[in-house]
């Protein structure tokens, strides 16, 4: 699967983070993987562990997000993993609309792996949590530095201000695999 460089919204640029990388590892029948790499990390701001509790407003400080909707639809799901290993799932019917807590069969695998300017986070999600293939997606975080300064990663940005539930962010797609 192809590793993408987020961009930062031009908006509001990081102070330390140089750059952030984010990819699907492995997608099987039980589980996707997915895996960010944060660079220029010596700032960063990781939320105290939690446990792998559901909770929201995840994204006030360094989150990592994975958008997923069914090809051509407007439905769509956001799901929300903090290196506290709390994590969050959403479905929302349409544009920031119809918000409601999606049905996860278990609780995602949150792992961080922190070095003097790197943080490794990858995460196990449970297959049967995602929409049906194909779908489009988007890898998305955000960044909390030192000082309380956010940035926001994206594969693609609306121009205007960071927002991950706008079309332009589910910009990568996951094929059906095909019957041979």
């Amino acid at each position: 699967m192809e590793t993408f460089e987020l961009e930062h919204h031009s908006a509001i640029a990081p102070l330390g983070i140089t750059s952030v990388a984010a990819r699907i590892l492995v997608l099987d029948t039980q589980w996707l993987t997915l895996r960010w790499r944060v660079e220029g990390a010596q700032q960063l701001v990781l939320p105290p562990f939690a446990g792998k509790i559901r909770a929201d407003g995840l994204w006030q400080t360094t989150c990592f997000e994975l958008f997923a909707k069914p090809e051509g639809g407007e439905l769509y799901a956001e799901f929300n993993f903090s290196p506290s290993q709390a994590w969050a799932a959403y479905d929302f019917s349409s544009y920031r609309e119809g918000m409601a807590e999606r049905a996860m069969p278990r609780p995602p695998v949150c792992t961080p792996r922190r070095g003097q300017s790197v943080l490794i986070f990858d995460v196990a999600l449970p297959t049967a949590a995602l929409p049906a293939l194909p779908f489009e997606y988007g890898l998305t975080a955000v960044i909390e530095e030192e000082g309380g300064h956010k940035s926001y990663w994206a594969i693609a940005h609306r121009d205007d201000r960071p927002d991950f539930h706008h079309e332009s962010c589910f910009a990568a797609r996951v094929e059906a695999p095909s019957a041979t």
